[in-house]
């Protein structure tokens, strides 16, 4: 499987409190990713990395074999062009209607309005949001606004999708729905995809490897099935939800 990209001893400091001490991590085109870990462990330090929010201290990030970290200004635009997001809470504008929320990325990039007004209702449609274009956010569900996020992002075609904790915030059903999208977009697009995620059902039914943070470190990367039946303590905890013997979580 070719590698889509690749994060090498990536270092990253605020003050005196090391987020990002050497990861190393590979994700491989066309998969499903699930970045695990504790809560300021820096999964979205190494997201907010990938997209050209933040700079390394040292390190470097690799996209398609071509090196992102310390790029020019034109290599850097056409690799962050290759990225969709999902944020936790959708990021939607308020004061827009749907269909101006699904078009505000395909209107920055000059994309002519006649092909607008056929792209709009085909992404909406493809996430199962039909009729909906004249709706404002706050007449939306919770669930209902996350999708509109993924047909806004996936407009843009990207190649890569970071999801935000996607299933935070909605009841079981909507969860399990969300992450039929996300297999559904890497199986329609072929899109590599990178979930950052506390849901571990949602980890069981679409990762394809799992990758784990603490202190700063990748200490467990393999298949889902690697994870649910490994010997590590310290992983077994995080699975688990529980907290017992000397390892502890801080």
């Amino acid at each position: 499987m070719r590698e889509k990209i690749k994060i090498v001893n990536l270092h990253k400091a605020f003050g005196q409190k090391v987020i990002l001490d050497g990861i190393n991590l590979e994700v491989n085109e066309n998969e499903v990713l699930c970045v695990l870990g504790k809560s300021g462990t820096g999964k979205s330090v190494v997201m907010k990395h990938l997209v050209g929010i933040l700079v390394p201290d040292s390190g470097e990030i690799f996209v398609d074999g071509t090196q992102y970290t310390g790029a020019d200004e034109d290599a850097r635009i056409q690799i962050e062009k290759k990225y969709g997001i999902l944020f936790q809470g959708a990021a939607l504008f308020d004061s827009m209607n749907i269909y101006d929320n699904v078009a505000f990325g395909l209107r920055r990039t000059g994309v002519p309005e006649d092909e607008i007004e056929k792209i709009v209702p085909d992404m909406l449609a493809r996430v199962g949001l039909r009729g909906i274009e004249e709706k404002k956010p706050s007449e939306l569900s919770g669930g209902m606004q996350k999708r509109v996020g993924l047909a806004r992002s996936i407009s843009m075609k990207p190649e890569i999708m970071i999801y935000d904790e996607p299933t935070t915030g909605v009841d079981p059903i909507t969860g399990g729905a969300v992450d039929r999208l996300i297999l559904k977009m890497r199986d329609t697009y072929g899109i590599t995809s990178i979930v950052i995620t506390h849901d571990m059902k949602s980890v069981y039914r679409i990762a394809d490897r799992v990758a784990m943070l603490y202190r700063g470190k990748v200490i467990f990367m393999g298949s889902r099935e690697e994870f649910r039946d490994t010997g590590d303590p310290f992983v077994r905890q995080f699975a688990e939800g529980t907290a017992k013997g000397p390892i502890s979580i801080d």
